[in-house]
């Protein structure tokens, strides 16, 4: 018999029958889940930077490949989001420690879309438990979690023929860090707004009007010139500058950048080409492949590019405003 201490690592690859699709760790740095075109969630315990084999858990319910799972901000508790091929989205939760079947049990199930929901993102916590989600029937849709366990879902035509990614704005208003709140002031309610990408090569900002208890779109950035792959909003800790990085097939990275709240978004493309060891037929402004992930650092400060060639680029606006790659590394 296994000794209670023995802490077995077990290389991410193995842990799933088939093509890992996603992997994401928790606010901690604690856990972190998988998912696979083998229908299943898994996760693990880590310990000092390593999985273990021993305290995954595998969460089956989905009917077709798993493409993105999520984690809920802790003050919600251990909820993690998964969406599939299969039109669904789960929502897990973890039992309570002491119980004698301890583990995840499916929560919440949303069948709202009639095709794959592609990609899955948790409101910034100030909201509360907030999901947004995206799907190849050309809608979204928002998932709202109530204290006393209810829950109700927006759902709205996004982009022709299909919705790929999502991504929440942060709920800080630009340069609240500049310009603070007058002594005696109201505060002001966070905002909810969130971006999408879809194969209309248009990415689109969506805010929900209290008026109307509605979503309406806000503006629309037109850019690219093939379905729009990734969109990540950089985290903002109330400076004045809004970032928005976007990843398409047409292997361009854009990054728009709006300097207060009314005016323009500006986009600027990365140059692969200039980087060290880029080919010297290099195309510039063009990636060597299909771009399918963009993320940002905790800071906002650095942006991480995964490109179809198998390479991860990272990437940092110098004090010039020119944006260079810092470091260049082969999955």
């Amino acid at each position: 018999m296994p000794s209670a201490t023995t802490t077995e690592a077990v290389p991410i690859e193995t842990a799933h029958e088939d093509m890992i699709h996603d992997a994401q760790l928790d606010y901690y740095g604690k856990r972190l889940a998988t998912c696979s075109s083998d229908r299943t969630v898994k996760v693990f315990d880590v310990i000092g930077g390593e999985p273990l084999k021993s305290s995954g858990h595998t969460l089956k319910g989905h009917t077709g490949p798993v493409w993105q799972v999520a984690w809920a901000h802790p003050k919600f508790g251990h909820i993690l989001a998964s969406c599939s091929y299969d039109g669904k989205v789960l929502i897990w939760g973890e039992r309570s420690q002491g119980t004698a079947d301890g583990g995840w049990t499916r929560v919440k199930e949303h069948t709202l879309h009639t095709a794959s929901v592609n990609s899955v993102s948790w409101a910034p916590h100030e909201l509360g438990a907030m999901l947004a989600c995206a799907s190849s029937d050309g809608k979204l849709s928002v998932l709202t979690f109530k204290d006393d366990g209810q829950w109700g879902a927006d759902i709205f035509n996004g982009h022709a023929i299909g919705c790929n990614s999502v991504s929440w704005a942060p709920a800080t208003q630009p340069g609240s860090l500049i310009h603070p709140q007058q002594p005696g002031a109201q505060p002001s309610a966070p905002f909810k707004r969130f971006a999408s990408a879809g194969c209309d090569n248009l990415v689109k900002i969506w805010g929900y009007r209290e008026d109307t208890q509605s979503w309406v779109e806000e503006e629309t950035l037109d850019g690219h010139t093939d379905w729009v792959r990734d969109v990540a909003w950089a985290p903002n800790i109330g400076l004045p500058r809004s970032y928005i990085a976007t990843a398409s097939q047409d292997k361009t990275v854009l990054i728009w950048t709006k300097d207060s709240m009314t005016s323009p978004w500006v986009k600027t493309a990365l140059d692969p080409s200039t980087a060290s060891g880029a080919p010297s037929a290099a195309a510039a402004g063009k990636f060597p492949d299909v771009v399918w992930r963009v993320s940002w650092s905790l800071a906002g400060n650095i942006l991480a590019v995964s490109c179809g060639d198998g390479k991860v680029t990272l990437w940092k606006e110098n004090l010039r405003g020119t944006w260079e790659c810092v470091s260049d590394m082969s999955s």
